[in-house]
């Protein structure tokens, strides 16, 4: 029969604890949250694909996301989903991959992006039902790259263009923006330095019709709170 542990070792596993969490969060205290109906999805440095990036970089593995979100929408206490966005970019078939999946949840989701939502980030923050972005966010909007290995045939660019054309197209259809006005941002001259492309901040956003609204986490549990309530209302009108 295990003996019950004596006040020493759970003193031991508090301190323990304790530590585990400065060490993670640099706090003792950690304020916990209430169970909610709503889950956050945070989308934080380089979204990582099939190869691995150095271990000094921030990531997003999208093999851990898209897991979370299936269970998310297999989840009956989960109703809605908030998508935290602070990215550089990353891999375009993992980016697309995750805002695929966004976009096809039958539960409402809003997207914040808040640091940024650069290159792939752009589909990410667009795949939401409903988007904001803080005032003094940027959102970097270029065409897509190539790293290693490129054969120099008409065929690679053959490549290339179909990839970009499945993320303009993939943008244009959830959110506001034209096309014209999307491929006009992406390759622009001059507003980079060293690159092609647009960098857009806060309203600019709202103004092209990328992003629904200016707001934060305030505004975005408010807009998230009233979906998830209108699609309660239409659940029971389908069950009466």
């Amino acid at each position: 029969m295990k003996e019950a542990p004596n006040q020493d070792e759970k003193q031991d596993q508090s301190k323990s604890t304790i530590v585990d969490k400065i060490q993670q969060l640099g706090q003792s205290s950690v304020p916990q949250p209430a169970d909610s109906n709503i889950h956050v999805l945070p989308v934080i440095g380089q979204v990582e694909g099939h190869v691995q990036l150095p271990s000094q970089n921030k990531t997003t593995k999208y093999e851990h996301l898209i897991p979370q979100l299936i269970a998310i929408e297999q989840n009956p206490k989960i109703e809605g989903l908030v998508v935290l966005l602070n990215t550089v970019g990353g891999d375009v078939e993992a980016g697309l991959a995750i805002s695929e999946m966004i976009a096809s949840l039958s539960k409402p989701a809003v997207s914040i992006v808040l640091g940024g939502g650069h290159s792939i980030g752009v589909p990410i923050a667009v795949s939401a039902d409903y988007s904001f972005i803080v005032e003094t966010a940027t959102m970097t909007i270029h065409p897509i790259r190539m790293t290693g290995l490129v054969i120099g045939v008409p065929q690679t660019f053959e490549y290339m263009d179909k990839m970009q054309d499945r993320v303009v197209n993939f943008v244009t259809r959830h959110s506001n923006i034209e096309e014209e006005k999307f491929k006009e941002l992406m390759f622009a001259k001059g507003n980079l330095t060293r690159d092609i492309g647009t960098n857009v901040v806060g309203q600019q956003a709202v103004d092209h019709g990328l992003i629904d609204a200016v707001g934060g986490v305030k505004e975005a549990m408010e807009k998230l709170t009233e979906m998830i309530q209108k699609n309660k209302g239409s659940e029971n009108q389908v069950i009466q």
